[in-house]
């Protein structure tokens, strides 16, 4: 990895579970203006990822990059084709040029939307096509909703971990900045119907983003398949074992932060205490706290959780790495403490001025 940015940079992956060795900030060291990282990365698992380049991207002078990386199962799902939808969000300084989110006096305008690069994506499908349509939310600091119009939507893994297929409720995902949805969708519509895919970020019109088009040009098949299997498992858990876990209350912070807990990633060292330090292979209750008057967003390192149920008897089935609290708000997680380690965790508010913040957790 050459840096080839005015500033540090350092790689911040999303969905690669226990790989102490390319943790940002307690493993890997900050990459200065051209200088190069190399290392091994491990990918013991398929799924949809994100390398984020941003953990040190508060108020510079151009936004830092994320992309997308796609490892595809052993034995593929059946799919007629394979798509991502890597859905940024841009804002424009006074002079026109993109600007980096956190505190800044600059002046910027209001978000646009690009996905894969461009303002929209257009996809032709013959009828009864079935497709896989990997949705990564990559904005700097929005939640968005995305509404699939016309079509039946099945999830099948969330930040990049199979789920058990269930149908999105109305067509509709909500996807925290960091978030991967990936969709299994059959072009079950006449020839000629379209289908937008338009995105919500609570602060204007929708947008269409993309356009699924359903070509007169033959079909795929004379009926839809049937729903789509479960991806294949990985090695997380089948139980967690709540009774004896470890529980931590986690306050996800307004941009003043609590200093015991949260600090900017630039200023980070594991000389601070650690929000917690747990045995290996104790199961962690995390009771994450939003008290501010904005939406917070968490995001867990080198591990999956599952969301709790409000009553703390069970949780839902499919497993996250980043977790979108609503004001007002407290949302419970659980994961396995099963690789020891120094490892991240991350907060910031939906909103384009607030700071990123990070702490960290000893696995021992």
């Amino acid at each position: 990895m050459n840096n080839g940015l005015p500033a540090p940079l350092v790689l911040n992956w999303h969905g690669i579970d226990g790989v102490t060795a390319i943790e940002p900030l307690t493993a890997r060291p900050l990459i200065p203006p051209g200088g190069a990282d190399r290392y091994r990365l491990p990918l013991r698992q398929a799924g949809t990822f994100l390398c984020d380049g941003r953990l040190l991207g508060d108020g510079l002078p151009q936004p830092s990059p994320a992309q997308a990386l796609i490892v595809e199962e052993t034995t593929p799902t059946e799919v007629d084709r394979d798509e991502v939808m890597l859905i940024e969000d841009w804002r424009l300084d006074a002079e026109g040029r993109p600007a980096a989110p956190g505190p800044t006096e600059k002046k910027v305008g209001p978000p646009f939307y690009l996905v894969n690069g461009k303002l929209s994506l257009d996809l032709n499908l013959r009828i009864n096509e079935r497709l896989r349509m990997r949705f990564v939310n990559a904005c700097q600091r929005n939640a968005i909703a995305i509404a699939i119009q016309n079509l039946a939507a099945w999830i099948i893994a969330i930040d990049s971990q199979p789920a058990e297929p269930f149908l999105a409720r109305n067509g509709r995902l909500v996807l925290a900045p960091g978030t991967r949805i990936d969709v299994i969708m059959d072009a079950a519509l006449p020839a000629g119907a379209t289908s937008a895919i338009v995105l919500h970020d609570g602060g204007g019109n929708p947008r269409q983003i993309a356009r699924l088009h359903v070509s007169a040009e033959g079909q795929a098949r004379s009926a839809p398949l049937p729903a789509p299997p479960a991806l294949p498992s990985t090695n997380l858990p089948a139980r967690l074992d709540l009774r004896n876990a470890l529980r931590v209350d986690v306050p996800l912070t307004s941009s003043e932060g609590t200093p015991a807990l949260w600090d900017r990633p630039a200023h980070f060292s594991t000389r601070r205490a650690p929000a917690f330090r747990v045995k290996r292979g104790r199961t962690v209750v995390l009771a994450l706290a939003n008290t501010t008057a904005t939406p917070m967003v968490f995001h867990l390192h080198g591990h999956h959780a599952r969301l709790l149920d409000r009553l703390d008897d069970g949780w839902k089935p499919f497993w996250l790495d980043t977790v979108l609290v609503d004001t007002g708000q407290t949302q419970r997680i659980a994961f396995a403490a099963d690789v020891a380690g120094a490892w991240l965790i991350e907060s910031m508010a939906v909103e384009w001025s607030a700071p990123r913040k990070v702490g960290w957790f000893s696995v021992e």
